[in-house]
């Protein structure tokens, strides 16, 4: 092993327990509690419905028709704006995807969450010219943001006062 290669190796390691030593943890599913059984409802069939619904079985979260929280999503509009002048170059295009929401408690009928309104963003710089890449661009891109969306939702059901 040379010297440069040690001193990655160890400035790494050093680097490691020292964040570690402070209480340091990455977000993922292990901080979010857990949450009671959900019934989802709305727009069931759109790629941000199947990824909370996929995410929410991955935390343990039971999906059941009659569940004593209803989640209602609205279907999730995207908007693009371009940015830029009309020039023949690449152009960034900001994309916006959003989607309502509401969770209602069945047996109080009470609604926690009464249509509000979540969204994500990104940019991307696409040629208007290569349609073929424009298309997979933006296609990796819709994704992304369904991805994003879907983990904000999620993250905000936890802060549901009286769901947990």
């Amino acid at each position: 092993m040379n010297r440069r290669t040690f001193l990655t190796a160890s400035i790494a390691a050093s680097a490691a327990v020292l964040v570690s030593g402070c209480g340091f943890r990455l977000r993922g599913s292990e901080s979010l509690p857990t949450l009671p059984p959900l019934a989802l409802e709305g727009d069931t069939n759109s790629a941000v419905a199947q990824q909370i619904a996929s995410r929410l079985q991955q935390l343990g979260t039971q999906v059941a028709a009659g569940a004593p929280w209803r989640v209602t999503l609205g279907t999730p509009v995207l908007t693009e704006r371009r940015l830029g002048g009309d020039g023949r170059a690449s152009r960034e295009h900001e994309l916006t995807l959003s989607a309502r929401l509401s969770v209602q408690e069945r047996a109080s009928n009470a609604y926690h969450i009464n249509n509000e309104t979540l969204s994500t963003d990104t940019r991307i710089r696409v040629s208007d010219d290569d349609l073929l890449n424009r298309e997979t661009l933006m296609m990796e891109a819709e994704q992304t943001l369904a991805r994003q969306l879907s983990q904000q939702i999620i993250e905000r059901l936890t802060y549901v006062e009286g769901m947990q």
